[in-house]
């Protein structure tokens, strides 16, 4: 059973603003094994704005999960676990290395729902990005908060990937892959850098690769086989954890009149982790 809290919809926004300069965009590309620098002017690959507009909290105000705590702009709904879920983005213009931004976020809605795992909520957050008063990014976050992890409790049932890519790319995250993310992005959550934690408090088998990297290593695999492609919107969606110690595989299929590409990232064993689409110009 779906049940909606309207009490957090109350306007509540929250303001970032950032210089988009060119050191985090050249880290990750490095990251991302491209050998791509960044100058003056240069349009930033869609998505990579996530390496701006950090949530800076004060170290006496992380919570145990290593993220800032809950119950400021993010509501407290007494789920203490929160990951990233999916989103949907519309890119109107390039948000460019050099140019002042502002980031203005509102929560959306808010959602609970009954699980296998337990109960769920979903928050939705929009994020509308302006450069000199003209919107170039709007976005919608999905965050999901979980009930504390139980001892044995099952992962979402498995889905089998699609089998007919156009493009593949097999990657082995790696811890050094997994902390430089984290560095750039800012992440704090302890489930990408802390083993013991990621076991004992939350109940994985391992590390977790970021949802957000995965959705950018679809993003790239993208650019790798599309060069010339302008993307204007893009959604995605997280189904399964995906864990270090196995390799994943990123796939791309071009949609018959070349206006889409379906993009999805599968597991060592073949199930599908992350679904996507990016719609082009």
């Amino acid at each position: 059973m779906n049940e909606s809290h309207a009490s957090r919809l109350d306007g509540a926004t929250q303001v970032a603003h950032d210089l988009i300069s060119p050191a985090p965009a050249t880290a990750l590309a490095a990251t991302l094994d491209r050998n791509t620098g960044f100058n003056l002017g240069d349009a930033l690959p869609p998505i990579w704005h996530w390496l701006y507009f950090w949530s800076v909290a004060q170290q006496s105000n992380l919570g145990a999960d290593g993220h800032p705590r809950i119950g400021g702009f993010l509501p407290d709904l007494g789920l203490p676990r929160r990951m990233a879920a999916g989103g949907r983005l519309f890119f109107h213009d390039p948000l460019r290395i050099g140019d002042a931004a502002t980031r203005m976020s509102r929560v959306l809605s808010i959602e609970n729902k009954g699980g296998r795992s337990g109960r769920l909520a979903f928050v939705t957050v929009e994020h509308v990005i302006d450069v000199s008063g003209q919107t170039v990014i709007r976005e919608e976050q999905d965050i999901v908060y979980r009930e504390p992890a139980e001892p044995g409790a099952p992962l979402p049932r498995p889905q089998p990937a699609p089998t007919n890519a156009h493009w593949q790319r097999e990657i082995l995250p790696s811890e050094p892959m997994l902390f430089r993310y984290s560095a750039l992005t800012f992440n704090g959550h302890r489930i990408h850098y802390d083993k013991i934690y990621a076991r004992d408090a939350e109940g994985y088998p391992d590390l977790v690769v970021h949802g957000p990297l995965i959705a950018t290593l679809l993003l790239d695999l993208l650019s790798r086989s599309l060069p010339d492609a302008v993307v204007r919107e893009y959604a995605f969606k997280a189904v399964r954890p995906t864990f270090l110690g196995h390799s994943l595989s990123v796939c791309g299929q071009l949609s018959p009149g070349g206006k889409s590409v379906e993009l999805w990232a599968k597991d060592h064993e073949g199930w599908l982790t992350m679904s996507a689409r990016a719609t082009l110009a």
